[in-house]
């Protein structure tokens, strides 16, 4: 099994950075929130293609994402491996990709998670269990992440993507402990840990939307 490439994130970032702020207009908000070292979690609403690429060029530290097997064809697969990103498969308990994202945390990376599995309206309102079970297991914290504004003006030329030069806002709430310091990885602590990631992550949201009135 080989680790997704820290040097490759890094390359990701630079990319992303290149891109984000070349087409839009993004409007980072407390990215200081996200430890300067060490495991961390950036758990991502996702209301739009957009959200992921915003967020590695936005946040202060290289992001290995979780990421859909299915995007992974062709040279954009090879373009994704080669920037660190991590391949999952959805629809089985896939133990390469597991073992993928543990790896990034046991070596102090950035692991970037849709907590909701897919896009939808990006309000957190369905959490899949596997955030609860990254963060109780490598006991790392999770930092809530919010993109508000990729879904408001659809571009002219590319339907698909926000309006170019449109503001996108990128809200980082405050680091939590989704376990509750036991340790324990039965299935109760982590619908426990789960209904705890949901609540802090609701919380960011709603916090996220009063402070930039989106």
């Amino acid at each position: 099994m080989t680790q997704p490439s820290a040097k490759g994130a890094a390359v990701g970032r630079r990319i992303g950075i290149g891109l984000m702020y070349g087409f839009w207009k993004p409007r980072v908000l407390g990215a200081w929130r996200v430890p300067a070292t060490g495991p961390v979690i950036l758990a991502v609403n996702h209301a739009h293609n957009i959200d992921g690429p915003m967020l590695m060029g936005t946040a202060p530290r290289p992001v290995h994402f979780l990421i859909k097997q299915e995007a992974f064809v062709g040279p954009l697969g090879s373009f994704l491996e080669g920037i660190g990103q991590v391949k999952v498969d959805r629809e089985s308990t896939d133990r390469n990709a597991i073992g993928n994202a543990l790896g990034v945390l046991e070596q102090g990376g950035v692991l970037g998670i849709f907590p909701e599995g897919t896009r939808g309206e990006g309000d957190f309102a369905s959490l899949r269990a596997g955030l609860a079970y990254f963060a109780v297991r490598s006991g790392a914290p999770i930092v809530p992440v919010a993109v508000l504004g990729s879904t408001e003006r659809p571009g002219r030329l590319v339907k698909g993507l926000p309006a170019l030069r449109s503001r996108v806002d990128v809200v980082f709430g405050d680091a939590f402990e989704a376990g509750d310091g036991s340790g324990r990885r039965t299935r109760k602590a982590l619908d426990e840990a789960t209904l705890r990631i949901q609540e802090h992550l609701t919380g960011h949201l709603k916090n996220a939307r009063r402070l930039t009135g989106r």
